[in-house]
């Protein structure tokens, strides 16, 4: 395995992992090969502020920095800032966190199309001077009407031959703010006959008279993605213009008013989008979530956010790893969860250190312990790792174990406690269950149990075998931690093909436990702290609410592998 061996942030080794093939690698190598773009690679990670980034936006964010980083090119963050009324700066914080945790930099390259403003003013009004752009005092409704369908052709505005001095007088008048909103916009002028209804006279400029969050209110005009996005590409010397799918058919565009214009010309090249099952990606969808509190923010730890898979528990290393071995592909595919799952799961059994936690605590009472003695048993802290060494661990008279290792009147397969039976305690020792105790309402509170002194270590001398070991904590040492279990946000593995995807969330996503009890090791746990808990799955102390003493838990993932189950079924 190449990086830390700790249980920080690292590189997971993936040698064993048969890597998708990518068709864009290829695109690039030939490129160089040929000398195109005098054998430079740039490309850049361009997201509009307007939330936080989710884990397919980690899939573009490994695609354009990781192949930059290949080839020994440059990849930007150019902030997409030309939508003052749904823009942020929070959310222009988050991003560049998010980009720093998943492990890239973009020095010196950092990018707003903001600063491009005064250019793509400028540019525009090249296109009025060439007659290839016009005013259109159309309303948003009837622009709409007018552009047609896929079978139909769309009608000209009847403000499209307006000469070019006026178009040029109406457009300075738009960016002083003497119209109102939705008065006019400048389009392009294309064809409005064109199949592709993207090349029907788009939209270039439309007023919006709002504050922006760099600019302040020195504009009242602001371009339009089809047009900001290839001029910022043009203008950065962008060789490869990576984008999902969906902006294919704007392809067209992009070339058009490039060559329009007779600027520098990148290559925009389309990927598939992320799907993920049993997860909704749509930031519309994920605002709505934030906006209606059925979440407690964007960093919830059941959002599929870059900051909710950071506050759950997530490595970077698993989430870069999750991205490369889902690869890249032309077409449109959902990829199940359970990879995901796989791959923090796959980083942290190597990493992760193992400790014992008590989420549902049964007291146990060893009646032929001595009453004042505390002795310290040898744990492993990774079998995985025997550099990390191994650790003591108390073990005294009254102990907890999980209430659902005991069954008063055990079925014929159920081989943990139950009154007269036998078992091991993980490191420690054999025990035996003499009495139970219950309370007033019939509940049992208390086991009284007996433990063999020979077996210390967890084997018997005379080679007697049980058949359960039980993991367990000392009441007296114990730490308390609030515990949260989460399980997935939603019920259905496509929520987004529901009529209401909110109908199909899961109630029971999130579990909180209290007062469970964990090795006193943990009782100063940092904030960000991961673990197993052994037998039951792969723990992280909140980096938003857990302190030394007040520990709150995450479970990231369960111990289950089901990505591996599912594997295997195929294979079969």
């Amino acid at each position: 395995m190449s990086g830390s061996k700790t249980n920080g942030d690292h590189t997971s080794d993936t040698s064993e992992v048969t890597v998708p093939p990518n068709f864009i690698r290829y695109i690039i190598e030939e490129d160089m090969a040929t000398g195109k773009y005098d054998g430079r690679v740039v490309t850049r990670f361009p997201p509009e502020p307007n939330g936080y980034l989710h884990i397919g936006h980690a899939k573009s964010i490994c695609l354009n920095f990781g192949l930059s980083r290949e080839y020994n090119g440059t990849c930007h963050l150019r902030f997409d800032d030309t939508n003052p009324g749904k823009e942020n700066i929070e959310y222009v914080n988050s991003i560049q966190e998010d980009v720093k945790w998943l492990g890239f930099n973009w020095n010196d390259h950092l990018y707003f199309t903001s600063d491009y403003f005064d250019r793509l003013f400028e540019y525009a009004v090249q296109l009025i001077q060439m007659n290839k752009a016009y005013v259109d005092s159309q309303s948003a409704e009837q622009i709409r009407e007018n552009r047609g369908t896929l079978k139909e052709p769309g009608s000209n505005s009847p403000y499209r031959n307006r000469t070019v001095a006026e178009n040029l007088a109406l457009f300075q008048k738009m960016k002083n703010g003497e119209f109102d909103e939705g008065a006019c916009v400048l389009r392009a002028r294309i064809d409005m006959a064109s199949p592709s209804i993207i090349m029907r006279d788009p939209t270039l400029y439309r007023i919006r008279k709002l504050d922006h969050h760099r600019t302040n209110d020195q504009w009242c005009i602001y371009p339009m993605y089809d047009f900001a996005h290839c001029l910022s590409d043009s203008i950065e010397k962008i060789t490869h213009s990576l984008c999902t799918l969906e902006f294919k058919n704007n392809r067209e565009l992009y070339d058009w008013i490039l060559d329009a214009l007779d600027v520098y010309h990148p290559q925009q090249i389309e990927f598939a989008r992320l799907n993920l099952s049993y997860t909704v990606l749509s930031k519309r969808k994920l605002i709505e979530l934030v906006q209606q509190n059925h979440v407690s923010g964007w960093d919830d730890p059941r959002m599929p956010t870059i900051s909710g898979l950071r506050r759950r528990g997530y490595t970077p290393a698993s989430v870069r790893n999750f991205c490369e071995r889902i690869g890249v592909a032309k077409r449109d595919s959902t990829v199940d969860v359970a990879l995901l799952e796989y791959c923090i799961r796959e980083d942290l059994n190597k990493t992760a250190p193992r400790v014992m936690g008590v989420l549902n605590p049964l007291r146990v009472v060893i009646e032929n312990f001595p009453e004042d003695l505390t002795e310290e048993m040898d744990a492993v802290n990774n079998p995985e790792d025997p550099t990390m060494g191994s650790r003591k661990i108390p073990f005294s008279k009254v102990l907890y174990i999980e209430q659902d290792d005991f069954m008063e009147d055990p079925p014929k397969k159920f081989f943990r406690l139950g009154p007269g039976r036998e078992v091991r305690l993980r490191y420690a020792y054999f025990i035996t269950c003499t009495d139970v105790i219950k309370d007033d309402s019939g509940k049992v509170v208390e086991l009284r149990c007996t433990y063999d002194p020979a077996t210390r270590g967890g084997d018997a001398p005379d080679g007697r075998k049980v058949k359960a070991t039980l993991h367990w904590v000392s009441a007296q040492h114990a730490a308390s931690a609030e515990v949260r279990l989460y399980e997935n946000l939603f019920e259905a593995e496509n929520p987004a093909a529901a009529d209401d995807f909110k109908a199909t969330l899961n109630d029971n996503s999130v579990r909180i436990l209290k007062d469970c009890k964990l090795e006193p090791g943990l009782g100063s746990a940092e904030p960000g702290f991961r673990c197993q808990f052994e037998r039951l799955g792969y723990f992280c102390a909140d980096i938003k609410d857990s302190a030394p003493d007040n520990l709150v838990f995450n479970r990231i993932v369960t111990l289950r592998d089901m990505w591996a189950k599912i594997k295997k079924q195929q294979k079969k």
